[in-house]
């Protein structure tokens, strides 16, 4: 659900209908953050302030919470790059389901598979990028090992 290199940060289940963020944490790992507020939304920017600036109450990025998706999400995945683009056979902005590749201690597991089958580790995505999550129900179907092209 949440890669071994983010156990030392705060983490929490991701929520059906919630926009997520690609973010680099402290340690250096990538993973998920909630996003930003929207800046055209004035009720969903934060609150500014003498007291709130006083009392540091501004979430500083790198104190961001790494939210965990289960295995078999569905994502919707935005600002695709041309190259993963050309190398997944899809747009701009893809639906893609969350998986794990490994049990393995100390190695980076969690990753995304396009419909193509192409499968990318969830640290080769560009820090910025915006995903959406459609469904934590989802199913992981299996994919044989000869039809699944691991970008690492």
């Amino acid at each position: 659900m949440c890669d071994y290199s983010l156990h030392a940060l705060q983490t929490r289940l991701a929520v059906e209908g919630e926009h997520l963020i690609v973010h680099r944490f402290r340690t250096g790992s990538i993973g998920l953050a909630a996003a930003p507020p929207s800046s055209d939304n004035p009720e969903a920017r934060p609150k500014t302030g003498f007291w709130r600036k006083f009392f540091q109450l501004e979430e500083k990025p790198s104190a961001r919470c790494a939210v965990c998706i289960p295995p078999g999400a569905k994502l919707l995945l935005h600002n695709i790059s041309r190259r993963l683009q050309k190398q997944s056979g899809s747009g701009e902005t893809q639906e893609v389901t969350f998986t794990q590749l490994s049990a393995e201690p100390s190695t980076y597991r969690d990753a995304v598979r396009f419909r193509n089958g192409l499968t990318l580790l969830l640290q080769r995505l560009e820090p910025g990028q915006l995903v959406d999550v459609i469904s934590l129900a989802g199913e992981e179907e299996p994919v044989p090992v000869s039809m699944t092209e691991l970008v690492a």
